[in-house]
């Protein structure tokens, strides 16, 4: 049965770690126990092969197998979003050609970085990839790693088409939503990409966030979440503060940080591929004082076993 992305694009959706073994290779079985305990929190979707789950590392057939296995573990119960990053169009077609033939629900396009092309250029490459596969496109706007922003414009001009269905806005402007809504489809769905800010944008407007804390603290989120939506402010603010310690060291070291997190709760290896480093001892001290923040009973129980 379809169910549209209006319906399960919202809320705090992880942006999923791709998990390695000692010998540089996937550990599918620990990705599938990742994958398979957000199932258990209900969550209404996944993201895989994206920021967090290194991308630009990963052969295509790489990726592949990972959009696969989560295809595999959630059986329709969630969404799966698969990552078709590439500052190369064609290179951003054939990922999203495999993510649909791996059966992902819908693709994550995200601006080209490095090569930083103009607004028409940004046009052509998220149409070119739209125009090549059946499946809706989400769109990731990410100005600190691409430089160049997508403008609100362009964004306009996108939407005319119906194949575009949100955005992960990682700008830090909380505003948008309330700028742009009125202006938008209905069911265009906006997500904030930025932990820090993900409280304030969802406040304003914004539909949820593809987060990394979300990978930790599943169930938080959702309440923070929840809490906003029933117009329980001040209680969704108290509760995200208690997440700003850990939301701090993941986005200065992601996603080292994120892997070395998931690894002192037992779920994976903290290792990474090259240029990401494994976490230094002072950062892992930090994480670990970042988890008593959040003063989750289980939590703090894993991190002291």
């Amino acid at each position: 049965m379809f169910i549209p992305p209006s319906a399960w694009f919202t809320g705090f959706i992880p942006d999923l770690p791709t998990p390695f073994d000692a010998a540089d290779a996937i550990d599918l079985e620990a990705f599938a126990a990742l994958c398979e305990r957000q199932v258990a929190a209900g969550i209404a979707a996944l993201v895989v092969c994206e920021t967090a789950g290194e991308a630009p590392t990963l052969l295509p057939a790489e990726q592949e197998l990972v959009i696969r296995a989560a295809v595999e573990v959630a059986r329709g119960r969630i969404r799966i979003i698969a990552g078709a990053m590439s500052n190369s169009t064609s290179r951003a077609i054939e990922l999203a050609r495999r993510a649909e033939a791996a059966g992902a629900d819908a693709v994550m396009a995200v601006v080209p970085a490095y090569n930083k092309p103009m607004q028409e250029g940004m046009l052509a490459h998220f149409r070119a990839i739209a125009g090549s596969i059946g499946l809706p496109v989400i769109l990731h706007d990410v100005p600190s790693r691409t430089l160049r922003p997508l403008a609100d414009e362009t964004l306009l001009r996108l939407v005319e088409s119906r194949r575009f269905v949100g955005l992960r806005d990682a700008s830090g402007d909380t505003t948008r939503p309330m700028r742009l809504a009125w202006r938008l489809p209905a069911g265009f769905r906006f997500l904030s990409g930025d932990d820090t800010t993900a409280f304030a944008f969802i406040a304003n407007g914004g539909d949820g966030a593809i987060s990394e804390v979300a990978n930790i603290a599943p169930d938080l989120c959702r309440t923070i979440f929840s809490q906003v939506r029933q117009g329980r402010v001040q209680s969704a603010r108290y509760l995200h503060k208690r997440l700003i310690p850990l939301i701090g060291c993941l986005s200065r070291e992601s996603p080292a940080a994120l892997k070395y997190a998931l690894n002192t709760l037992g779920l994976i290896q903290p290792a990474t591929r090259l240029p990401i480093v494994p976490l230094d001892d002072a950062a892992r001290a930090e994480v670990i004082r970042a988890f008593a923040a959040i003063a989750d009973e289980e939590l703090i129980d894993s991190v002291g076993a």
